[in-house]
């Protein structure tokens, strides 16, 4: 996005063009050549990879600083080649109206909030037990029961990237003023990213609570059974066939998160099915039965 966006509009730019505007009214009071302002950002991006790769600290805080990052500098790069499109001299290069800069602050914001979850879903820690071995059931007294299972989709990852990217090159490039008119496109190419995004990857966990399933990269949405209303929980084999596709499907077996073909958690609460394609089902159904048998409680076995 860095390099594409000033070379699609390569031939509307001047040479040089304004890169920095100062002092009361705004006015431009800096240049640069057209090599140097697209490799400038380039070259910041470089350095914030960079940094965060070389420190074991900043690894854990990647998707914070590297989203957001990404986001200001992309922003930045339609700023200026907005206010510098179809102009002959980078002196007459006025700043585009304070709806673009808000734009693209909210963005950022957004940005770094969902960069703030991401990391700290990956970061939450386990109880550092090892993995159980034998059967759910088989815990000392008085521990407390945990089944964790996750399992993502690599295609639905690629769709969702796909359509992120299309929505974020429309929306680029309309604040860029490469297209005439508002890009209202841009929004259901964003919300198909995002719903398909919510789908492509899931984790169920069952605890003293319940059954708790949550969605995508963030965690969220996230779906909740307590123990007191499961009815039953069972493994069935289900096929995208059966179910009508792939992602969140609604069949007349019911509600069913079909991430790839095979074993599926199965609970049924209120009269309803709802299936999830995890692996080491029949443990989570095993110890779901056992908790909603017991009204909940019990103790602690985590499977990663």
């Amino acid at each position: 996005m860095l390099v594409a966006l000033p070379l699609a509009a390569h031939g509307r730019l001047p040479e040089p063009m304004a890169t920095h505007w100062g002092g009361p009214s705004g006015a431009p009071d800096g240049a640069s050549s057209f090599a140097g302002a697209m490799a400038f950002p380039v070259a910041v991006w470089a350095v914030l990879v960079l940094g965060v790769a070389a420190f074991a600290a900043a690894r854990a805080w990647a998707a914070t600083a590297l989203l957001p990052g990404g986001v200001a500098l992309a922003g930045a790069q339609a700023v200026v080649v907005r206010a510098n499109l179809d102009q002959e001299d980078w002196r007459r290069a006025d700043l585009p109206d304070a709806w673009v800069a808000a734009a693209v602050c909210a963005t950022v914001a957004a940005a770094a909030v969902a960069g703030w979850f991401i990391d700290r879903r990956a970061g939450m820690p386990g109880d550092g037990r090892p993995p159980a071995r034998g059967p759910a059931m088989d815990v000392p007294d008085g521990e407390r029961l945990v089944w964790l299972a996750r399992t993502s989709n690599p295609w639905l990852h690629l769709t969702a990237a796909v359509l992120g990217a299309a929505a974020a090159v429309g929306a680029v490039a309309g604040a860029g003023g490469l297209v005439a008119g508002p890009v209202w496109f841009v929004v259901p190419l964003a919300f198909a990213a995002l719903a398909v995004l919510a789908c492509s990857s899931v984790r169920a966990c069952v605890t003293g609570e319940g059954l708790e399933v949550a969605f995508g990269p963030l965690g969220w949405p996230v779906r909740r059974w307590p123990a007191a209303v499961v009815e039953s929980a069972r493994v069935e084999d289900r096929r995208p066939a059966q179910v009508g596709g792939w992602g969140y499907r609604l069949s007349g077996l019911g509600t069913t998160v079909m991430l790839r073909a095979g074993e599926c958690l199965v609970v049924r609460a209120g009269g309803k099915d709802f299936a999830v394609s995890v692996d080491d089902a029949a443990r989570g159904a095993a110890l779901l039965n056992s908790l909603a048998r017991c009204g909940g409680g019990g103790g602690g076995v985590e499977r990663r």
